[in-house]
């Protein structure tokens, strides 16, 4: 996993990717990245996440950039 969309605002957490190695492209990009780091996700009724994507999805939402590293390492 090496290629990460990451959303415009995250500008800490698209920086500290970069310097541990991760490409990092705007969320718009997605299609070609191995994650997705958003600042929040839309949940339905059933309190289920959505999100229409096939590789995994990261809340940052209340998390600091070095947690969102730790959460991708996981992910390897």
């Amino acid at each position: 996993m090496k290629t990460i969309a990451v959303e415009d605002t995250l500008t800490g957490v698209r920086d500290l990717l970069q310097r541990n190695g991760y490409e990092v492209v705007r969320l718009s990009e997605r299609r070609d990245a191995d994650a997705v780091v958003v600042t929040g996700i839309d949940n339905n009724v059933l309190n289920m996440q959505v999100m229409d994507t096939k590789v995994p999805v990261i809340d940052a939402a209340g998390k600091t950039p070095e947690e969102i590293l730790a959460s991708l390492r996981q992910y390897r």
